[in-house]
Order: C-alpha cells, then sequence, then structure tokens
C-alpha cells in the first residue's frame, strides 16, 4: 500500500504515436522541479518478449496477451508509489478493464488521455519508428480503444499542441 503523503499515480495512456512516452518524461521532469518526488515508468518496457515479437510482427495483442505485462505494469506502479515517489507510467491502458486492472493496487490512479485524431497521429507516427510497434497497428489501436469513463479519475487532454503545452494542461488538473 502506498504511502498516504504520496501523490496519487498518474497514468499517461493513448493510442500508439499519441506521445505517451514523451509526455510521460515531460510531465515526470515537471513534477521534479515542482518539489515532487516522481517517477517515470514506460509501460512498453515492461511487455514480455513473445508481445513484443508478435506486435513487431504486425499481430494486434489480445486481452489474453496483455494479462501478465499489466500484472507487471500494476505490480511496478505500487512498487514506485511505495518507495515514497509518485508514480508516472506511459501506457496505453486502451479498454477500461485494463485501466481497472491497474486500479487495483492503485485505487486512486488518476488518468491523463492523450486525446488526437486518427489522423493527427497517423502523422506523427510516420515521423517515427517504434523498436515493436509499426504504424500498420494504429487502425487497431484506435478499433480497440474505450474513452475512460466520467466515472474514472480522468482527463482528455488535447495533444494538437507542443509537448509543453500537453503537460502544463496535465499539471493544470492533476491531484
Amino acid at each position: 500500500m502506498a504511502d498516504a503523503t504520496v501523490l496519487p499515480p498518474v497514468l499517461v495512456m493513448g493510442v500508439s504515436g499519441s506521445g505517451k512516452s514523451t509526455v510521460g518524461e515531460a510531465l515526470t521532469r515537471a513534477l521534479v522541479e515542482r518539489g515532487q518526488a516522481a517517477e517515470f515508468v514506460d509501460a512498453d518496457g515492461l511487455h514480455p518478449q513473445v508481445n513484443k515479437d508478435k506486435m513487431h510482427a504486425g499481430v494486434p495483442l489480445t486481452d489474453e496477451d496483455r494479462r501478465p505485462w499489466l500484472d507487471a505494469c500494476s505490480a511496478r506502479i505500487a512498487e514506485v508509489q511505495r518507495t515514497g515517489s509518485r508514480c508516472v507510467m506511459a501506457n496505453s491502458a486502451l479498454k477500461r478493464a485494463y485501466r481497472d486492472r491497474l486500479r487495483e493496487d492503485a485505487p486512486d490512479l488518476f488518468i491523463a488521455f492523450l486525446d488526437g485524431s486518427r489522423e493527427l497521429i497517423a502523422e506523427r507516427q510516420s515521423h517515427r519508428h517504434h523498436e515493436y510497434m509499426p504504424n500498420s497497428l494504429l487502425d487497431s489501436q484506435f478499433e480497440t480503444l474505450e474513452r475512460p469513463g466520467s466515472d474514472e479519475a480522468s482527463a482528455a487532454v488535447p495533444i494538437r499542441g507542443s509537448v509543453d503545452e500537453t503537460v502544463a494542461a496535465i499539471l493544470a488538473i492533476v491531484p
């Protein structure tokens, strides 16, 4: 259980190419600059190799594929929180069930949903190379996406502007 003085963990979520890692790292730096103990975790690094291989081959993951990954993500959030630092995790968390799994160990999880159109994200993806997430999976990402519900501690954050603008928007709303 996290120390009561540790601020809620922040999940930076969205489809591939929405900027989760970039925004999550920048958000963590901004929190530290504000005097908060914070640690960034990129959930991509917690995928088992079999999942990475499957995505690299252009095959979307199933819920069964994601189960051990989500368990590892949830455990990592709890581990960071136990150290007294606020965890900022970049994680697609596209389905409500995935976010519910993360909340099992972090009930106070705050979700910053990076919200952008398919066209904007496709344009951004065309300028990057991801180790194992090919651009061909973007459509499956949008098909899987379940936007956070009104009963989730969350906010949709438009990603039309710069990283600094996105981080500022998150800082204005994060508990």
